[in-house]
Protein backbone atom coordinates (compact mmCIF):
# COMPACT_ATOMS: atom_id res chain seq x y z
CA UNK A 1 0.00 0.00 0.00
CA UNK A 2 2.97 2.28 -0.60
CA UNK A 3 2.66 5.66 -2.27
CA UNK A 4 -1.04 5.92 -1.45
CA UNK A 5 -2.14 9.51 -0.97
CA UNK A 6 -4.62 9.95 1.88
CA UNK A 7 -6.99 12.89 1.59
CA UNK A 8 -9.93 13.71 3.80
CA UNK A 9 -13.30 13.93 2.08
CA UNK A 10 -16.95 13.12 2.72
CA UNK A 11 -16.11 9.44 3.16
CA UNK A 12 -12.62 9.57 4.69
CA UNK A 13 -11.44 10.96 8.05
CA UNK A 14 -7.77 11.07 9.15
CA UNK A 15 -6.61 11.09 12.80
CA UNK A 16 -3.04 11.17 14.05
CA UNK A 17 -3.97 9.47 17.36
CA UNK A 18 -6.90 7.93 19.22
CA UNK A 19 -9.02 10.32 21.31
CA UNK A 20 -12.56 10.14 22.70
CA UNK A 21 -13.67 12.47 19.89
CA UNK A 22 -13.44 9.52 17.53
CA UNK A 23 -16.96 8.54 18.65
CA UNK A 24 -18.35 11.68 17.00
CA UNK A 25 -16.74 10.73 13.68
CA UNK A 26 -18.12 7.19 13.84
CA UNK A 27 -21.60 8.47 14.70
CA UNK A 28 -21.46 11.01 11.85
CA UNK A 29 -20.63 8.33 9.26
CA UNK A 30 -23.29 5.95 10.63
CA UNK A 31 -25.92 8.70 10.50
CA UNK A 32 -24.98 9.70 6.93
CA UNK A 33 -23.60 7.47 4.17
CA UNK A 34 -20.87 5.53 5.93
CA UNK A 35 -17.10 6.02 5.57
CA UNK A 36 -13.62 5.07 6.70
CA UNK A 37 -11.54 6.48 9.54
CA UNK A 38 -7.76 6.04 9.68
CA UNK A 39 -6.04 6.49 13.06
CA UNK A 40 -2.26 7.05 12.80
CA UNK A 41 -2.30 9.34 9.74
CA UNK A 42 -1.91 13.10 9.95
CA UNK A 43 -4.30 15.66 8.46
CA UNK A 44 -1.75 16.06 5.65
CA UNK A 45 -2.11 12.39 4.74
CA UNK A 46 1.22 11.23 6.19
CA UNK A 47 1.19 7.82 7.97
CA UNK A 48 2.96 8.16 11.32
CA UNK A 49 1.60 5.00 12.96
CA UNK A 50 0.62 4.32 16.56
CA UNK A 51 2.99 3.41 19.40
CA UNK A 52 0.68 0.69 20.75
CA UNK A 53 -1.96 -0.03 18.13
CA UNK A 54 -3.18 -3.22 19.85
CA UNK A 55 -3.92 -1.35 23.08
CA UNK A 56 -5.63 1.47 21.16
CA UNK A 57 -7.73 -1.07 19.26
CA UNK A 58 -8.95 -2.56 22.55
CA UNK A 59 -9.81 0.91 23.91
CA UNK A 60 -11.59 1.81 20.66
CA UNK A 61 -13.74 -1.31 20.88
CA UNK A 62 -14.89 -0.26 24.36
CA UNK A 63 -15.64 3.30 23.19
CA UNK A 64 -17.89 2.03 20.41
CA UNK A 65 -19.65 -0.51 22.62
CA UNK A 66 -20.27 1.75 25.63
CA UNK A 67 -20.19 5.27 24.21
CA UNK A 68 -22.57 5.03 21.26
CA UNK A 69 -26.29 4.20 21.08
CA UNK A 70 -27.98 2.32 19.47
CA UNK A 71 -25.46 -0.53 19.26
CA UNK A 72 -23.03 0.02 16.39
CA UNK A 73 -20.69 -2.92 16.91
CA UNK A 74 -22.19 -4.85 13.99
CA UNK A 75 -22.03 -1.84 11.69
CA UNK A 76 -18.32 -1.10 12.27
CA UNK A 77 -15.29 -3.14 11.33
CA UNK A 78 -12.06 -2.23 13.11
CA UNK A 79 -8.60 -3.70 12.47
CA UNK A 80 -4.88 -2.88 12.34
CA UNK A 81 -3.23 -2.47 8.96
CA UNK A 82 0.41 -1.86 8.04
CA UNK A 83 0.72 1.22 5.87
CA UNK A 84 4.26 2.20 4.89
CA UNK A 85 5.39 -0.13 7.67
CA UNK A 86 3.39 1.84 10.21
CA UNK A 87 0.61 0.30 12.36
CA UNK A 88 -2.61 2.12 11.46
CA UNK A 89 -6.09 1.44 12.88
CA UNK A 90 -8.78 1.33 10.20
CA UNK A 91 -12.46 1.80 11.05
CA UNK A 92 -14.94 0.94 8.32
CA UNK A 93 -18.34 2.39 9.27
CA UNK A 94 -21.46 1.31 7.41
CA UNK A 95 -24.51 3.54 7.18
CA UNK A 96 -26.67 2.53 10.16
CA UNK A 97 -30.14 1.04 9.98
CA UNK A 98 -31.29 2.34 13.40
CA UNK A 99 -30.70 6.06 13.03
CA UNK A 100 -30.22 8.37 14.77
CA UNK A 101 -27.04 7.20 16.52
CA UNK A 102 -25.84 9.37 19.39
CA UNK A 103 -23.33 9.76 22.22
CA UNK A 104 -24.50 7.73 25.21
CA UNK A 105 -23.62 10.48 27.69
CA UNK A 106 -25.37 13.21 25.68
CA UNK A 107 -28.56 11.45 24.63
CA UNK A 108 -30.69 11.76 21.50
CA UNK A 109 -30.46 15.52 21.14
CA UNK A 110 -28.59 17.95 18.94
CA UNK A 111 -25.45 17.92 21.13
CA UNK A 112 -25.22 14.13 20.95
CA UNK A 113 -26.16 13.40 17.32
CA UNK A 114 -23.62 14.05 14.54
CA UNK A 115 -23.75 13.90 10.74
CA UNK A 116 -21.10 14.08 8.04
CA UNK A 117 -21.11 17.38 6.19
CA UNK A 118 -18.32 17.64 3.60
CA UNK A 119 -15.07 16.87 5.40
CA UNK A 120 -16.48 17.68 8.85
CA UNK A 121 -18.56 15.87 11.45
CA UNK A 122 -21.04 18.37 12.85
CA UNK A 123 -23.89 18.34 15.40
CA UNK A 124 -27.27 18.01 13.75
CA UNK A 125 -30.58 19.74 14.54
CA UNK A 126 -33.70 18.60 16.38
CA UNK A 127 -35.57 18.78 13.08
CA UNK A 128 -33.06 16.44 11.43
CA UNK A 129 -33.31 14.03 14.38
CA UNK A 130 -37.09 13.90 13.91
CA UNK A 131 -36.57 13.29 10.20
CA UNK A 132 -34.19 10.37 10.85
CA UNK A 133 -36.67 8.84 13.27
CA UNK A 134 -39.49 9.26 10.74
CA UNK A 135 -37.47 7.63 7.96
CA UNK A 136 -36.83 4.58 10.13
CA UNK A 137 -40.20 4.60 11.80
CA UNK A 138 -42.29 1.51 12.46
CA UNK A 139 -45.77 1.89 10.93
CA UNK A 140 -47.11 1.64 14.48
CA UNK A 141 -46.70 4.82 16.49
CA UNK A 142 -46.43 2.99 19.81
CA UNK A 143 -43.58 0.75 18.59
CA UNK A 144 -41.54 3.61 17.16
CA UNK A 145 -38.52 5.03 18.93
CA UNK A 146 -39.29 7.87 21.33
CA UNK A 147 -37.25 10.98 20.61
CA UNK A 148 -37.30 11.76 24.34
CA UNK A 149 -35.24 9.11 26.13
CA UNK A 150 -35.34 10.77 29.56
CA UNK A 151 -38.70 9.47 30.77
CA UNK A 152 -40.25 9.31 34.24
CA UNK A 153 -42.32 6.11 34.56
CA UNK A 154 -43.10 6.40 38.28
CA UNK A 155 -46.87 6.64 37.74
CA UNK A 156 -46.78 3.60 35.45
CA UNK A 157 -44.97 1.56 38.12
CA UNK A 158 -47.29 2.89 40.83
CA UNK A 159 -50.34 1.78 38.82
CA UNK A 160 -49.06 -1.80 38.54
CA UNK A 161 -48.01 -2.04 42.18
CA UNK A 162 -51.38 -0.63 43.29
CA UNK A 163 -53.03 -3.61 41.56
CA UNK A 164 -50.46 -6.01 43.06
CA UNK A 165 -49.17 -6.86 39.59
CA UNK A 166 -45.49 -7.81 39.40
CA UNK A 167 -43.52 -5.21 37.45
CA UNK A 168 -39.79 -4.58 37.07
CA UNK A 169 -37.26 -3.20 34.62
CA UNK A 170 -36.90 -6.48 32.73
CA UNK A 171 -40.63 -6.53 31.99
CA UNK A 172 -40.41 -3.18 30.21
CA UNK A 173 -39.13 -5.08 27.16
CA UNK A 174 -41.87 -7.73 27.46
CA UNK A 175 -44.47 -4.96 27.49
CA UNK A 176 -42.74 -3.22 24.53
CA UNK A 177 -41.81 -0.10 26.48
CA UNK A 178 -38.21 -0.58 25.32
CA UNK A 179 -36.93 -2.00 22.04
CA UNK A 180 -34.14 -4.48 21.28
CA UNK A 181 -31.54 -1.72 21.81
CA UNK A 182 -32.98 -0.94 25.27
CA UNK A 183 -34.31 2.40 24.04
CA UNK A 184 -37.70 3.75 25.03
CA UNK A 185 -40.52 3.40 22.50
CA UNK A 186 -43.40 5.81 22.04
CA UNK A 187 -45.49 3.45 24.19
CA UNK A 188 -43.23 4.35 27.12
CA UNK A 189 -43.60 8.03 26.18
CA UNK A 190 -47.40 7.74 26.36
CA UNK A 191 -47.20 6.16 29.81
CA UNK A 192 -44.60 8.59 31.15
CA UNK A 193 -45.00 11.95 32.87
CA UNK A 194 -43.47 13.48 29.74
CA UNK A 195 -46.41 12.38 27.55
CA UNK A 196 -47.00 15.30 25.11
CA UNK A 197 -50.68 14.44 24.53
CA UNK A 198 -53.46 15.81 26.73
CA UNK A 199 -57.20 15.58 27.36
CA UNK A 200 -59.16 18.85 27.38
CA UNK A 201 -62.55 19.24 29.07
CA UNK A 202 -64.90 22.18 28.52
CA UNK A 203 -68.08 22.84 30.55
CA UNK A 204 -70.96 24.86 29.04
CA UNK A 205 -74.16 26.34 30.40
CA UNK A 206 -77.16 25.00 28.48
CA UNK A 207 -77.17 22.82 25.39
CA UNK A 208 -74.80 24.74 23.11
CA UNK A 209 -71.45 26.51 23.27
CA UNK A 210 -72.89 30.00 23.73
CA UNK A 211 -72.04 30.33 27.44
CA UNK A 212 -68.72 28.86 28.51
CA UNK A 213 -68.36 28.01 32.21
CA UNK A 214 -65.12 26.16 32.86
CA UNK A 215 -62.22 24.37 31.20
CA UNK A 216 -59.60 21.97 32.43
CA UNK A 217 -56.64 20.27 30.72
CA UNK A 218 -55.17 16.99 31.96
CA UNK A 219 -51.61 15.94 31.27
CA UNK A 220 -48.95 13.48 32.39
CA UNK A 221 -49.04 9.70 31.93
CA UNK A 222 -52.13 8.47 30.07
CA UNK A 223 -52.89 6.39 33.16
CA UNK A 224 -52.87 9.53 35.29
CA UNK A 225 -54.96 11.44 32.75
CA UNK A 226 -57.52 8.63 32.80
CA UNK A 227 -57.89 8.75 36.57
CA UNK A 228 -57.97 12.55 36.72
CA UNK A 229 -60.62 12.79 34.01
CA UNK A 230 -62.80 10.16 35.70
CA UNK A 231 -62.56 12.11 38.95
CA UNK A 232 -63.41 15.41 37.28
CA UNK A 233 -66.39 14.08 35.32
CA UNK A 234 -67.76 12.29 38.36
CA UNK A 235 -68.32 15.70 39.95
CA UNK A 236 -70.72 16.58 37.13
CA UNK A 237 -72.32 13.14 36.88
CA UNK A 238 -75.10 14.17 39.23
CA UNK A 239 -77.66 11.94 40.91
CA UNK A 240 -81.40 12.45 40.48
CA UNK A 241 -83.98 10.70 42.61
CA UNK A 242 -87.14 9.16 41.17
CA UNK A 243 -90.05 7.81 43.19
CA UNK A 244 -91.16 4.39 41.94
CA UNK A 245 -93.97 3.09 44.16
CA UNK A 246 -92.80 3.67 47.70
CA UNK A 247 -89.12 3.49 46.77
CA UNK A 248 -86.71 6.23 45.81
CA UNK A 249 -84.34 5.20 43.00
CA UNK A 250 -81.14 7.20 42.50
CA UNK A 251 -80.05 7.53 38.86
CA UNK A 252 -76.88 9.20 37.60
CA UNK A 253 -77.01 11.53 34.61
CA UNK A 254 -74.70 9.16 32.71
CA UNK A 255 -74.41 5.38 33.21
CA UNK A 256 -71.04 4.72 34.83
CA UNK A 257 -70.07 2.03 32.32
CA UNK A 258 -70.93 4.17 29.29
CA UNK A 259 -68.94 7.16 30.52
CA UNK A 260 -65.94 5.10 31.59
CA UNK A 261 -65.78 2.91 28.47
CA UNK A 262 -66.12 5.87 26.10
CA UNK A 263 -63.19 7.67 27.72
CA UNK A 264 -61.07 4.50 27.75
CA UNK A 265 -61.80 3.93 24.06
CA UNK A 266 -60.82 7.51 23.28
CA UNK A 267 -57.48 7.07 25.09
CA UNK A 268 -56.60 3.57 23.89
CA UNK A 269 -57.73 3.72 20.26
CA UNK A 270 -56.91 7.29 19.19
CA UNK A 271 -54.28 7.96 16.54
CA UNK A 272 -51.24 9.45 18.28
CA UNK A 273 -49.73 10.57 15.00
CA UNK A 274 -52.15 13.51 15.40
CA UNK A 275 -50.77 16.10 17.82
CA UNK A 276 -54.10 17.43 19.11
CA UNK A 277 -55.93 16.61 22.34
CA UNK A 278 -58.88 14.37 23.09
CA UNK A 279 -61.80 16.79 23.54
CA UNK A 280 -64.62 16.38 26.05
CA UNK A 281 -67.55 18.84 25.95
CA UNK A 282 -70.09 18.85 28.80
CA UNK A 283 -73.56 20.27 28.14
CA UNK A 284 -76.72 20.14 30.23
CA UNK A 285 -78.23 17.43 28.01
CA UNK A 286 -75.16 15.47 26.84
CA UNK A 287 -71.42 14.80 26.91
CA UNK A 288 -69.47 14.74 23.64
CA UNK A 289 -66.14 12.87 23.54
CA UNK A 290 -64.00 13.34 20.43
CA UNK A 291 -61.02 11.07 19.78
CA UNK A 292 -58.56 11.81 16.97
CA UNK A 293 -57.90 9.55 14.01
CA UNK A 294 -61.26 7.97 13.26
CA UNK A 295 -61.67 4.21 13.00
CA UNK A 296 -58.78 1.98 11.92
CA UNK A 297 -58.60 1.95 8.12
CA UNK A 298 -60.87 -0.71 6.69
CA UNK A 299 -63.36 -0.73 9.57
CA UNK A 300 -66.83 0.80 9.46
CA UNK A 301 -69.35 1.70 12.16
CA UNK A 302 -71.31 -1.43 11.25
CA UNK A 303 -68.19 -3.53 11.87
CA UNK A 304 -67.76 -1.97 15.31
CA UNK A 305 -71.43 -2.54 16.18
CA UNK A 306 -71.05 -6.21 15.23
CA UNK A 307 -68.16 -6.54 17.68
CA UNK A 308 -65.25 -6.43 15.21
CA UNK A 309 -62.16 -5.24 17.07
CA UNK A 310 -58.92 -4.00 15.51
CA UNK A 311 -57.01 -1.95 18.11
CA UNK A 312 -54.85 0.79 16.64
CA UNK A 313 -52.52 0.60 19.65
CA UNK A 314 -52.50 -3.08 20.73
CA UNK A 315 -49.62 -2.70 23.18
CA UNK A 316 -51.29 0.25 24.89
CA UNK A 317 -54.55 -1.74 24.99
CA UNK A 318 -52.63 -4.62 26.59
CA UNK A 319 -51.36 -2.34 29.37
CA UNK A 320 -54.91 -1.19 30.18
CA UNK A 321 -56.12 -4.81 30.01
CA UNK A 322 -53.44 -6.00 32.43
CA UNK A 323 -54.46 -3.23 34.83
CA UNK A 324 -58.09 -4.43 34.51
CA UNK A 325 -59.31 -1.09 33.16
CA UNK A 326 -60.82 -2.91 30.19
CA UNK A 327 -62.46 -6.33 30.41
CA UNK A 328 -62.30 -7.63 26.84
CA UNK A 329 -61.88 -6.43 23.30
CA UNK A 330 -64.71 -5.86 20.84
CA UNK A 331 -67.61 -5.57 23.33
CA UNK A 332 -67.26 -1.98 24.56
CA UNK A 333 -69.46 -0.12 22.05
CA UNK A 334 -72.34 -2.61 22.34
CA UNK A 335 -72.20 -2.44 26.12
CA UNK A 336 -72.23 1.38 26.00
CA UNK A 337 -75.41 1.20 23.92
CA UNK A 338 -77.01 -1.49 26.11
CA UNK A 339 -76.38 0.61 29.25
CA UNK A 340 -78.91 3.11 27.84
CA UNK A 341 -81.62 0.60 26.88
CA UNK A 342 -83.65 0.97 30.10
CA UNK A 343 -83.84 4.73 29.49
CA UNK A 344 -85.03 4.29 25.89
CA UNK A 345 -82.16 6.48 24.71
CA UNK A 346 -79.30 5.82 22.33
CA UNK A 347 -75.76 7.24 22.30
CA UNK A 348 -74.70 8.72 18.95
CA UNK A 349 -71.62 7.44 17.14
CA UNK A 350 -70.05 9.52 14.38
CA UNK A 351 -66.95 8.62 12.40
CA UNK A 352 -64.87 10.66 9.95
CA UNK A 353 -61.45 10.17 8.42
CA UNK A 354 -59.78 12.08 11.26
CA UNK A 355 -62.12 11.76 14.24
CA UNK A 356 -64.48 9.50 16.17
CA UNK A 357 -67.24 11.19 18.18
CA UNK A 358 -69.40 9.60 20.87
CA UNK A 359 -72.36 11.58 22.21
CA UNK A 360 -73.77 10.32 25.53
CA UNK A 361 -77.25 11.69 26.40
CA UNK A 362 -78.06 12.84 29.94
CA UNK A 363 -80.74 10.36 31.08
CA UNK A 364 -82.03 12.84 33.69
CA UNK A 365 -82.21 15.86 31.41
CA UNK A 366 -85.99 15.90 30.87
CA UNK A 367 -86.68 15.17 34.51
CA UNK A 368 -84.38 18.01 35.50
CA UNK A 369 -86.30 20.45 33.34
CA UNK A 370 -89.69 19.30 34.65
CA UNK A 371 -88.78 19.40 38.34
CA UNK A 372 -85.81 20.00 40.56
CA UNK A 373 -86.11 16.66 42.33
CA UNK A 374 -82.38 16.19 42.62
CA UNK A 375 -81.25 14.05 45.51
CA UNK A 376 -77.74 13.85 46.83
CA UNK A 377 -76.49 12.47 50.11
CA UNK A 378 -74.03 15.37 50.50
CA UNK A 379 -75.01 18.87 51.59
CA UNK A 380 -74.38 21.79 49.26
CA UNK A 381 -71.55 23.05 51.43
CA UNK A 382 -69.93 19.62 51.49
CA UNK A 383 -70.06 19.40 47.70
CA UNK A 384 -68.31 22.77 47.41
CA UNK A 385 -65.68 21.90 50.04
CA UNK A 386 -64.97 18.52 48.41
CA UNK A 387 -64.48 20.16 45.02
CA UNK A 388 -62.04 22.73 46.46
CA UNK A 389 -60.12 19.99 48.28
CA UNK A 390 -59.59 18.26 44.92
CA UNK A 391 -58.95 21.25 42.66
CA UNK A 392 -57.82 24.06 44.96
CA UNK A 393 -60.63 26.53 44.19
CA UNK A 394 -64.14 26.85 42.79
CA UNK A 395 -66.00 29.43 40.71
CA UNK A 396 -69.61 30.50 40.89
CA UNK A 397 -70.39 28.87 37.51
CA UNK A 398 -68.98 25.51 38.61
CA UNK A 399 -70.97 25.79 41.83
CA UNK A 400 -74.13 26.11 39.72
CA UNK A 401 -73.28 22.88 37.93
CA UNK A 402 -72.37 20.69 40.89
CA UNK A 403 -75.21 22.05 43.08
CA UNK A 404 -77.67 22.08 40.18
CA UNK A 405 -78.97 25.54 41.10
CA UNK A 406 -79.42 28.86 39.32
CA UNK A 407 -76.82 31.63 39.33
CA UNK A 408 -78.44 33.70 42.11
CA UNK A 409 -78.79 30.70 44.42
CA UNK A 410 -75.15 29.68 43.84
CA UNK A 411 -74.01 33.22 44.72
CA UNK A 412 -76.10 33.21 47.94
CA UNK A 413 -74.58 29.88 49.05
CA UNK A 414 -71.00 30.98 48.32
CA UNK A 415 -71.45 34.39 50.01
CA UNK A 416 -72.93 32.70 53.06
CA UNK A 417 -69.89 30.40 53.28
CA UNK A 418 -67.66 33.48 53.02
CA UNK A 419 -69.63 35.22 55.79
CA UNK A 420 -69.27 32.09 57.96
CA UNK A 421 -65.52 32.17 57.33
CA UNK A 422 -65.53 28.80 55.55
CA UNK A 423 -64.40 30.33 52.26
CA UNK A 424 -62.67 33.47 51.12
CA UNK A 425 -62.81 35.28 47.78
CA UNK A 426 -59.80 35.36 45.47
CA UNK A 427 -59.97 37.87 42.62
CA UNK A 428 -62.70 40.17 41.38
CA UNK A 429 -65.41 40.13 38.70
CA UNK A 430 -65.53 37.18 36.33
CA UNK A 431 -62.17 35.95 37.55
CA UNK A 432 -63.41 35.50 41.13
CA UNK A 433 -62.55 32.15 42.69
CA UNK A 434 -63.38 30.82 46.14
CA UNK A 435 -60.82 29.00 48.28
CA UNK A 436 -60.95 27.50 51.75
CA UNK A 437 -60.37 29.97 54.57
Amino acid sequence: MENIIFVENQFVELKSKLTSNIKKEIIAFANTNGGTIYIGITDDGIPIGLQNAAKDLEALSGMIREGINPDLTLSTKIYIELIEEKEIIVINVSEGINKPYYLSDKGMKATGVYIRHGVSSTPTTDENIRKMIAENIDPSFEKSLSQNQELNLDYFYHSFKEKNIDINKSKEKTLNLINHDNLYTNLALLLSEECPFTIKCALYNGTDKTEFKDRKEFNGSLLKQMNDVFEYLEIFNRISGKIIGINRIDIKDYPDYALRETILNAIIHRDYNFKGSILIHLFDDRIEILSLGGLVKGLSLNDILMGVSEPRNPNLANIFYRLKHVESFGTGINRIISSYEEFKLLPQLKNSENGFLVVLPNVNYKATKESDATFNTQTQEELIINYINKYGSITRSISESILKVERTRASIILNKMVANKILKKDGIGKSTKYVLK
